[in-house]
């Protein structure tokens, strides 16, 4: 349990699901660790499950500016990063003639537009090599009704993780990305639903999923693990796709 001793890493979104899993993995394997949430609740369950050895960061995903000021504060803390895990997302399920530009704009802000930046705003920082992971979406690829804005904004990331591979590796930055299926996480929680509708939501999803079950936030960050480690030194510009098949059909 030692394949990322002495690396450095950010984890956006990192206070709950698979950001807070996956930095729970990284401190066992010997990393040092910073997370960012925006919920005062989320920020303080982070710290009590992570200890006082991770830096736990309040941060808006979404604002582009602010990953200006994340890249300065991880700076002064860590002086370079070894491995970036872009996490931090909103899902927003609606017809399309529901949609406002408002709900619209701050979809792409948080899934799109935030992860650009913050790449961006971390490259002073990288370390040479460094690896970069963006946590996209099975539904970039399948033709899920009401998904339409959020898939959109995972295959953007998709596009990025291809693009700025080709753009850092000259500069022995990694750039990949993992698309998860249905997991069970905290994010379905915050779709608006009641627990009935959310119930009704989650039989239908589980019968698209030959696993038969929805994954766990475990068998995701094991994924981020192994591309932040070296292990992963030959992996650039790929896609991981874990979704219990769903996407097979």
């Amino acid at each position: 349990m030692t394949r990322l001793t002495g690396k450095r890493a950010l984890i956006t979104g990192g206070t709950s699901g698979i950001g807070l899993e996956t930095a729970r993995q990284f401190i066992a394997e010997g990393a040092r660790v910073a997370v960012t949430g925006s919920s005062p609740a989320s920020l303080e369950q982070a710290r009590q499950v992570l200890g006082k050895d991770a830096l736990v960061l309040a941060s808006d995903a979404g604002d582009a500016k602010a990953q200006a000021v994340l890249a300065r504060t991880l700076g002064e803390h860590f002086g370079q990063l070894d491995a970036v895990f872009v996490n931090a997302g909103i899902a927003t399920l609606a017809p399309i003639e529901q949609w406002d530009e408002a709900t619209f704009d701050r979809a792409l802000s948080v899934n799109l537009k935030g992860p650009f930046f913050l790449v961006q705003a971390l490259l002073p920082i990288l370390a040479n090599p460094a690896s970069i992971v963006l946590n996209t979406s099975i539904n970039a690829h399948i033709g899920m009704p009401n998904s339409s804005v959020y898939a959109a904004s995972k295959a953007g990331l998709i596009s990025m993780a291809r693009t700025l591979s080709g753009e850092l590796i000259g500069r022995g930055i990694r750039v990949n990305a993992v698309s998860p299926g249905p997991v069970q996480t905290p994010l379905y929680g915050k779709l608006g639903m009641t627990p009935d509708e959310l119930q009704k939501v989650a039989g239908s999803i589980l019968q698209q999923i030959p696993a038969g079950r929805f994954g766990d936030p475990s068998e995701i960050a094991k994924a981020i693990v192994y591309f932040a480690s070296d292990e992963s030194r030959y992996t650039v510009g790929s896609e991981l796709v874990i979704d219990g098949g769903m996407s097979t059909l």
